[in-house]
């Protein structure tokens, strides 16, 4: 079933790589305006191109720029009906709280947490005026399971990722605006290849507990995505949305 966001606009943040990429592709395919968020000027451009899309250049930790991307949705296209707040960072010294430092912890809270809280207030009033939209969050199945091989600030932030997204999808629920949080297992992104790629047994630890044996795709977190922000989910709201190969439901996985 084709076009099920004709006649929407979505905003995306991080959305010239990884999943966020992979979203902008799958809803501009399914008919949506979209305006992507990022701080690669050069990937941006590239990508707006193919899909007819706006770029706005954004440091999705200052609200100024935060702001002033939702206002360029609105005013080019006329409203703002899909809000995917996904730019986040998974720095190597956002390690064990032992090994962490104040820096490291303050950056990804930032990027990862306040980023989402700056990309709410700015997308809901809009929404709210409407009396319609769909708000995603990318948080993470860490959000809900703990691991011995800690990222603690990045662990942390999507769990107020996750907290957040529930409480402003009760609070507007009769509002007319839905608010997930997309929770998603380790995906085949470029910020997990290189995570990985420093240290192949920590991949291979993670990977053990995957019981598809393997880890998501993309475009399979997009598919997710876009049925959040699309009609299909219209009673779906205050969620915590798993799409994470089983990890979160294992004990023990199969051989």
């Amino acid at each position: 079933m084709a076009g099920r966001l004709d006649g929407r606009v979505a905003v995306v943040t991080g959305g010239c790589s990884g999943i966020g990429l992979a979203t902008v592709k799958r809803f501009a395919e399914e008919g949506a305006q979209v305006v992507i968020g990022d701080l690669d000027d050069a990937r941006g451009k590239e990508v707006v191109a193919g899909i007819a899309g706006l770029f706005v250049h954004c440091d999705v930790t200052d609200k100024e720029q935060v702001d002033a991307l939702f206002k360029a949705a609105k005013d080019t296209y006329g409203s703002v009906d899909i809000a995917f707040n996904n730019a986040g960072i998974s720095p190597p010294e956002d390690d064990s709280i032992l090994d962490t430092d104040l820096d490291a912890w303050r950056k990804v809270q930032e990027v990862n947490l306040t980023s989402v809280y700056l990309c709410c207030k700015a997308a809901l009033p809009y929404m709210l005026e409407q009396k319609r939209g769909s708000i995603i969050n990318t948080a993470s199945f860490v959000a809900v399971m703990g691991a011995a091989t800690s990222q603690i600030s990045y662990s942390a932030s999507k769990g107020g990722v996750l907290s957040m997204s529930r409480e402003l999808g009760v609070q507007f629920a009769r509002d007319g605006v839905r608010v997930n949080a997309l929770c998603p297992g380790p995906v085949n992104t470029p910020l997990l290849q290189e995570l990985f790629a420093k240290d192949e047994d920590r991949a291979q630890r993670r990977l053990v507990h995957v019981p598809m044996g393997r880890f998501a795709e993309p475009e399979e977190i997009a598919n997710a995505v876009l049925f959040l922000a699309s009609d299909e989910s219209s009673f779906i709201t205050a969620n915590t949305f798993l799409v994470d190969g089983g990890i979160s439901g294992a004990y023990v996985t199969p051989l």
